[in-house]
């Protein structure tokens, strides 16, 4: 008897929504890596689970990123068990450290974190049981996708340099008038600050994915204790930024002003004008371009994901809130001051991020008339930046007094809806009540 209602268990648990979701997510990621690899291999370059596998024994391309991502995974273990992983962790990269030493091979540190993680799943699987077992797995997911994510982005990169031939630059840099250039005007003002400033901003666009973590690490510091996730933090919301900006490269394709216009494109460029000389206005064309350089410009991701650690930073210390504005900031100058972005990206690529992040937030709360009115909102004008890019580019670059701050009030609108709306949601403490005072009625707040 007790054998058959055991029999019944798994099957009872396997029907739970959260575990058939979870299911489904996996199953999905799963072959969502598996089409890039095909799709890589196709192109006679390997993918990103090729790439990931040679990372146990061959030098990393981001060492700090794989300790960053250890770091996140070791949020579900206990103080001991954190000294243990880091301990073995270092250990395994002297081991590496001295045979690539020896051999004169590439020096670079992170393989010992990828075995930590790799580890902790096996350990996971074969000594865990229950929600111990959930709770560990859960850890070495979260920092596996962090580092699949990275390779996936390469890959999407590739795909779309070999699969979008012509880019739309031109479209792009003539609506651009209608926000004052401001690629330009920002890259000689880092072309001003000489090298200092120059590394500077260019450190921090490097190490995004780095201080990503520190905000998160910050979000889920109570796991350990509590034995459970927050059920919403920046991982989510970087993720999804990262699942849909690539798909929007295939449908805009752009290159960056430095590639279309400055001495970086080569023969490939319209003229070497970045970042002395504004392009002229004239009717825009379709580009022809190398099969190299990533159409990854339409969003600015990296934008995306800066304006996600800066919102996420907002309930943290003062030092961390200050440290996302910086971050901000930064990333800011460096899409721009470097010519890898328009203005119009950095626009396209805030509303993208504050509108996947309110579908985030409103999937956890539960959708209500706000969070799809929000949603649907942010959506609304996203769409309608990239069809006046595509569509409006001369109209927009005639007339800059109407069109530049239409745009940034149709940015300013998005902003506005999200601050209102979370602010609305987030739980509020109650007032003090004095003795013998009725309390009134409280609207509720999930």
């Amino acid at each position: 008897m007790f054998s058959r209602i055991n029999s019944r268990i798994p099957f009872a648990t396997w029907r739970r929504p959260r575990v058939i979701l979870w299911t489904a997510v996996s199953v999905t990621a799963l072959g969502f890596l598996i089409t890039l690899e095909i799709a890589a291999r196709h192109y006679g370059l390997p993918g990103p689970i090729t790439n990931q596998v040679k990372e146990v024994i061959f030098a990393p391309k981001s060492g700090p990123l794989l300790y960053a991502s250890m770091a996140l995974m070791m949020v579900v273990l206990t103080r001991r068990q954190r000294f243990v992983a880091a301990g073995v962790a270092v250990g395994i990269d002297l081991a590496f450290f001295l045979v690539r030493w020896a051999v004169d091979a590439k020096m670079m540190f992170g393989n010992g974190a990828l075995w930590v993680i790799l580890g902790c799943a096996v350990i996971a699987v074969t000594r865990r049981t229950g929600q111990e077992r959930v709770l560990l797995l859960k850890g070495v997911g979260l920092a596996l996708l962090l580092v699949a994510g990275r390779k996936t982005g390469d890959t999407w990169l590739l795909i779309t340099s070999k699969t979008r031939p012509a880019v739309l630059d031109q479209y792009v840099a003539t609506a651009d008038h209608a926000l004052g250039n401001p690629s330009w005007l920002v890259g000689r003002m880092v072309k001003a600050t000489g090298p200092i400033g120059a590394h500077v901003l260019d450190y921090v666009y490097i190490q995004l994915a780095v201080f990503a973590v520190i905000v998160t690490l910050y979000q889920l510091r109570h796991v350990g204790v509590e034995r459970r996730f927050p059920r919403h933090h920046l991982v989510r919301t970087f993720l999804v930024i990262g699942l849909l900006g690539p798909g929007i490269y295939m449908l805009f394709p752009v290159v960056g002003p430095i590639f279309a216009y400055g001495a970086d494109g080569g023969q490939w460029a319209a003229a070497d004008l970045w970042p002395n000389t504004p392009p002229p206005i004239h009717a825009p064309l379709h580009m022809s371009f190398d099969e190299i350089t990533p159409r990854n410009c339409m969003p600015s991701l990296h934008t995306a994901w800066a304006t996600a650690i800066f919102i996420h930073s907002r309930k943290g210390p003062r030092v961390l809130q200050f440290a996302g504005a910086f971050w901000l900031i930064a990333t800011l100058g460096a899409t721009l001051g470097f010519g890898y972005h328009y203005g119009a990206d950095i626009v396209a690529g805030v509303v993208f991020t504050l509108t996947i992040e309110a579908g985030l937030r409103s999937q956890e709360r539960g959708w209500d008339r706000s969070g799809i009115q929000l949603v649907a909102h942010g959506a609304t004008v996203f769409v309608a930046l990239l069809l006046a890019y595509r569509y409006l580019p001369m109209e927009m670059a005639e007339h800059p007094w109407v069109f530049g701050p239409l745009v940034m009030l149709a940015m300013a609108s998005v902003i506005h809806g999200y601050v209102r709306t979370t602010r609305l949601w987030d739980p509020t403490a109650a007032p003090a009540r004095l003795p013998n005072q009725r309390s009134e009625p409280q609207p509720e707040l999930v």
